[in-house]
């Protein structure tokens, strides 16, 4: 292995946890094509055990390490073709370990635009500059008086340029930019002022018309709220240091850059250069460094609560396979229906108007009992919109007077987040090229309760809403982020071959969307798939994406029992050994963990196959196929508490999470709009992260501690003992728990805690 491909696997295994070796083979086999979720479940033995997380981290970082590699190799050959690279500039440059360090170094050596210290040289004044720095005694106009002529006709025109020179050199100087970064990170503070005029027009981020904050712990929220504002010109916005004092040391630490001896004329020249080229320089570019690495931290970790409420809500409990109403509540535009069987296939549509201006209660129940009696329907899925409790009370009610022959269906009200964006789809109008749009949603919201992630999946993730300020951070990275879980999340739980939509497949390792689409072209021209190796039979699906896709797939009742498990066929031949010591059929082997409760995995293992893959094979066998997402279960709203006027403080009441944030959870109790659950009372104890104690889709029982009617803000508790003695504002919802960006136009008595919640609501789409 080459010297930078050595560096890189040093870096990477401090970071993930591994050996350099561990991070060796898993580049080799990812250079080679191989999928992370393949590499992880099938790949063990060669990369020691590196997991999901650890393989994704290591993926983008070698993507960073190696752009910064091809860098380092641009500047040394740059610095080189020049005619400056020493030793001791090649030691330095090879030391940097970011690409930061790397540009700092080659400033001066970068090719650049008439400066005008560039002009100074030129005029000959750069001799004058050395003169003042190794004659500190003398004073500085006697020594540029020496300098003066036709181009140069005062002293302080040559007093100028060197200044000029020394500023430039200073700007150059990596080592000082380095330390005054340093300073800056760990001193510095943001201010937001408003732009005057802009108070009404910029009410909404009324909270930072006069604020300051650290730059090293302002939260992603406000740092994206501030990011905002400035960029709709409502707010200015500086990093500098927090006072006098600070500024101060900023100007000492760039003076000390000269090496200053005394008060000396020449050091006293010297200082207030220094101190000039802070002001006028150094200050600038510290604000410009420090502003991107805030922006750059800011997304990241919002992506990464996106990442991880979205990696939350796609594995949230399936209701499973049976016959599901979806219900899409409207007031005027009535509430849309439709009937899916138990594999997800549309049965039947309706469109009921229970409500203003028909008021056709009858009608509704009468179709809606049919529907039930005619389909065999066993769940009704209720959409979180508006008139949900509505249309979850009069549901109750056509629920109460089925006759008693037929099976009351269990009601749930589920997030509908995105179904709208999905039924204007492409993939909607594929799918259902002759229904109207209205009705997909209901589709949808069916679908989304027999099984989230699988309907899920054909949204674009960043139109499902879970995260902050989602539009404002970095679109390619969000996407590849989001991409990445999604991948995670299809292939921990497993395809099946011919049950899955083509979105569903297209995120099945080692397929896309174009396989994916053959696949789903083969099934329905050659009928169902009987094992997995008739996979090779479809067009463009070769030996590599098979051995990709096919350990994630599986076939229920097809002509090899294992098909239907998370044995990849690699390996059949192994489970096959262990069957046969078992002295049993493998289908009747297959689900008992008694009869292989006696083996040892060791016995099993060869050349190939080592330890990980013979415990991941009897736990296969133990567990066919095992869904990895919990058992499915519902919140339970409260009897005769459908809006925010039915709340009262004290309530106790069951919610479902739907979202977690930085600063806290959104719980939607059933009364349109989610109330927040600060992180300060998520818990009887501190709490770092809402993450450590909720995640979306969390069943969870919580307190009200405050109602704010006319701003539409519910203030909720988990804590056990009420020890708080001030309440967080409650988050601003719109319909049925929607938080938004939106501030009220001034401030609240609770300060910066107000500002947590009113800065970070994002709208979610429906």
């Amino acid at each position: 292995m080459d010297q930078t491909a050595n560096r890189i696997a040093r870096t990477i295994a401090t970071e993930i946890a591994a050996s350099p070796e561990q991070v060796t083979a898993a580049v080799a086999l990812l250079d080679g094509g191989a999928t992370v979720p393949f590499v992880a479940r099938y790949r063990k033995e060669i990369t020691g055990g590196l997991d999901d997380t650890q393989l994704r981290n290591l993926s983008d970082r070698l993507s960073y390490l190696r752009d910064m590699e091809a860098r380092r190799a641009t500047i040394l050959k740059s610095i080189r073709d020049q005619g400056k690279l020493t030793d001791d500039l090649a030691r330095a440059i090879a030391a940097a370990d970011t690409k930061a360090t790397l540009e700092d170094i080659y400033l001066p050596y970068k090719p650049k635009r008439r400066t005008k210290a560039m002009i100074a040289r030129e005029r000959g004044l750069e001799p004058l500059l050395r003169a003042i720095m190794e004659t500190r005694s003398a004073q500085p106009e006697t020594l540029a008086a020496a300098f003066t002529g036709p181009e140069i006709p005062e002293v302080r025109d040559a007093l100028n340029g060197a200044r000029d020179i020394l500023a430039e050199e200073l700007s150059e100087n990596a080592d000082l930019l380095g330390r005054l970064r340093q300073f800056m990170r760990d001193t510095a503070v943001v201010r937001a002022r408003v732009q005057s005029g802009k108070e009404t027009e910029g009410a909404k981020f009324s909270d930072y018309f006069d604020h300051t904050e650290r730059w090293a712990t302002m939260p992603s929220h406000r740092a994206l709220a501030v990011l905002r504002a400035s960029k709709e010109e409502i707010l200015t916005v500086d990093i500098a240091p927090a006072d006098d004092e600070g500024m101060g040391r900023a100007q000492a630490i760039t003076a000390a850059a000269i090496g200053l001896r005394g008060d000396a004329p020449g050091d006293l020249w010297l200082r207030d250069a220094a101190h000039w080229t802070w002001r006028i320089k150094l200050s600038l570019t510290m604000y410009m460094d420090l502003m991107t690495e805030l922006r750059r931290r800011a997304h990241e970790e919002a992506i990464a609560v996106f990442a991880r409420n979205l990696g939350d809500l796609l594995l949230a409990a399936p209701a499973g396979a049976r016959a599901t109403l979806g219900l899409d509540p409207g007031i005027r535009t009535g509430v849309k229906a439709a009937v899916v069987d138990a594999t997800g296939k549309l049965l039947e549509t309706a469109t009921l108007y229970p409500f203003a201006p028909r008021h056709d209660t009858n009608g509704t129940s009468q179709t809606v009992a049919a529907l039930i009696a005619r389909h065999g329907v066993e769940l009704i899925a209720i959409g979180n919109g508006t008139a949900s409790r509505e249309t979850e009370k009069l549901v109750g009610q056509i629920l109460a007077d089925l006759p008693a022959h037929l099976t009351r269906p269990t009601c749930v009200v589920v997030s509908e987040a995105g179904a709208s964006v999905y039924s204007a789809s492409e993939t909607a109008a594929r799918e259902f090229p002759d229904l109207d749009v209205s009705l997909r949603g209901a589709v949808s919201i069916a679908r989304r309760l027999q099984d989230p992630l699988a309907e899920l999946v054909k949204i674009e993730p960043q139109s499902i809403g879970v995260g902050q300020y989602q539009h404002d951070v970095d679109q390619r990275q969000l996407a590849r982020t989001l991409e990445a879980v999604v991948e995670d999340a299809v292939n921990a739980v497993g395809v099946d071959l011919n049950t899955a939509s083509a979105p569903l497949l297209s995120h099945v390792a080692g397929l896309g969307p174009s396989l994916a689409q053959s696949i789903v072209t083969h099934r329905d021209t050659n009928g169902a798939f009987d094992a997995r190796k008739d996979l090779l039979k479809v067009a463009g699906l070769g030996p590599k994406a098979f051995e990709q896709c096919a350990g994630f797939l599986r076939i229920r009742d097809g002509r090899e029992p294992l098909d239907a498990s998370a044995v990849h066929p690699e390996a059949y031949a192994i489970a096959r050994k262990i069957v046969a010591a078992c002295g049993r059929d493998l289908r009747a082997v297959m689900g008992d963990a008694g009869a292989l409760s006696h083996l040892r995995a060791q016995d099993f293992t060869d050349d190939r196959f080592g330890l990980p893959t013979v415990r991941d094979i009897l736990s296969e066998l133990e567990k066919p196929g095992r869904d990895p997402r919990p058992e499915f279960r519902t919140a339970s709203f409260a009897e005769g508490v459908d809006t925010i006027t039915d709340l009262k403080p004290g309530m106790r009441l069951e919610g479902t999470v739907t979202n977690v944030a930085a600063f806290g959870a959104f719980v939607d109790v059933g009364v349109h709009q989610d109330g927040l659950v600060h992180i300060s009372q998520l818990a009887d104890r501190f709490v770092k992260d809402p993450h450590e104690v909720v995640k979306a889709g969390d069943i969870v029982s919580v307190r009200v501690t405050e109602v704010d009617v006319p701003r539409k803000r519910i203030g909720l508790s988990m804590r056990k003992h009420d020890t708080q003695t001030a309440r967080p504002k409650p988050a601003q919802p719109t319909k049925r728990g929607t938080p938004k960006t939106k501030a009220p136009a001034r401030p609240t008595r609770d300060g910066a805690l107000g500002a947590a919640l009113r800065d970070a609501m994002k709208t979610r789409p429906r």
